[in-house]
């Protein structure tokens, strides 16, 4: 059964997702979320606050809440949580010197109650520059946690072999609704 029958049999309320998008600041979360929306990506300032993106396909809605990263709102995080089916958690590849953090802001999270439920997407972004990041780091980021995706910090083009933007959407929802652990990653960079 492919990904568009499994969404065509949903019930009508199963229809609209919530994607929490959280990461370190500069890691490209809005990026992401602008190049998910087809909007212009040339001009992007830090988030001070949050971004709210509601995206739809075949009568499938996703709300994807993109927040700040910088270490000072990192506090405000938990007052997003509530009602999250999905936390998509951006890497930026190319700061190596934030690893750590990274992986301490992540484990944290992952041990919030109110996130218990939700399911988890290791985002890999930034692939694309010199000295990024390694598969085998990024899979210590996210230790024996669920998928990952690798992209580059321009094109945001997805290692997932044929699939496009509304696909990788398609198939976020469906690891969220039926909690999937596995995402076959196909050979990008790194």
């Amino acid at each position: 059964m492919g990904l568009l029958t499994i969404l065509k049999k949903m019930k009508h309320k199963e229809r609209e997702m919530r994607l929490l998008m959280l990461g370190l600041d500069n890691a490209g979360k809005t990026t992401i979320l602008k190049k998910f929306n087809g909007e212009d990506v040339s001009t992007i300032s830090p988030t001070l606050g949050f971004n709210i993106k509601t995206l739809e396909h075949k009568g499938f809605k996703l709300n994807i809440w993109d927040v700040g990263g910088q270490k000072s709102l990192r506090s405000y995080w938990r007052n997003y949580f509530e009602s999250t089916d999905g936390l998509v958690w951006v890497v930026d590849s190319a700061d190596r010197l934030r690893l750590e953090d990274c992986r301490q802001e992540l484990s944290s999270l992952l041990l919030e109650e109110r996130l218990s439920g939700a399911t988890l997407l290791v985002f890999a972004n930034k692939q694309d520059l010199p000295g990024s990041l390694s598969k085998e780091t990024i899979r210590e980021v996210r230790t024996q946690y669920p998928p990952y995706i690798h992209t580059d910090s321009l094109t945001i083009s997805v290692y997932i072999s044929g699939l496009e933007i509304l696909c990788l959407i398609t198939l976020i929802s469906c690891l969220i609704l039926h909690h999937l652990l596995c995402v076959c990653v196909g050979p990008g960079p790194g």
